[in-house]
């Protein structure tokens, strides 16, 4: 493992835990950006991969990726507008009109 890129570890990690979902879904995941260290080819086969897993498990996902925001339902944001007060955000990607 230690000879492995930061991509490579992370897309080890995601297919022992997407095979662990196809053995046995579970009703919700939260992955905090794993898709970081990922390129944008390795991004679109997580997404796809995700997209076929969330018919049985809802995911949320933690990320600043631009790629995996625009494959998601929803987005949900936290700002700062002013110091210590925080304003989340949400919009359903399906709801825009483009």
């Amino acid at each position: 493992m230690n000879l492995l890129s930061g991509g490579e570890k992370a897309m080890s990690a995601c297919t022992l835990l997407f095979a662990l979902f196809l053995y046995k879904p579970t009703p919700f995941c939260f992955l905090d950006e794993i898709d970081a260290p990922l390129d944008e080819a390795n991004i679109d086969k997580f997404m796809k991969v995700v997209k076929t897993l969330s018919g049985d498990t809802q995911f949320v996902i933690i990320t600043h990726s631009q790629k995996t925001m625009a494959e998601a339902d929803s987005l949900y944001g936290v700002t700062m507008q002013e110091p210590g007060v925080s304003k989340m955000l949400s919009v359903r990607l399906s709801d825009l009109k483009l």
